[in-house]
């Protein structure tokens, strides 16, 4: 499995007909099929590229498992 940085990941931000990764539990989730996630950005709400973690466990409308339907990409280095 690829091992990224929060960096690496950052440059998959959905900009330039760029991937659109997002990050969740160290876990790298390409989401770059799903209609929410137009121009990198989900409901005006989240940038792509980015660690989602907290966000999802604080905030969102939605539980986690939402990310189970997109591939994993890879995961974050330790």
């Amino acid at each position: 499995m690829q091992e990224f940085t929060l960096e690496e990941v950052a440059k998959y931000n959905g900009t330039d007909n760029e991937k659109v990764y997002v990050v969740y539990a160290g876990q790298v989730y390409d989401v770059t099929e799903s209609d929410f996630w137009d121009d990198g950005e989900h409901m005006g709400l989240h940038e792509a590229g980015t660690d989602l973690t907290e966000s999802l466990d604080l905030e969102a409308p939605h539980e986690a498992d939402a990310l189970e339907s997109y591939p994993v990409v890879g995961k974050i280095k330790q």
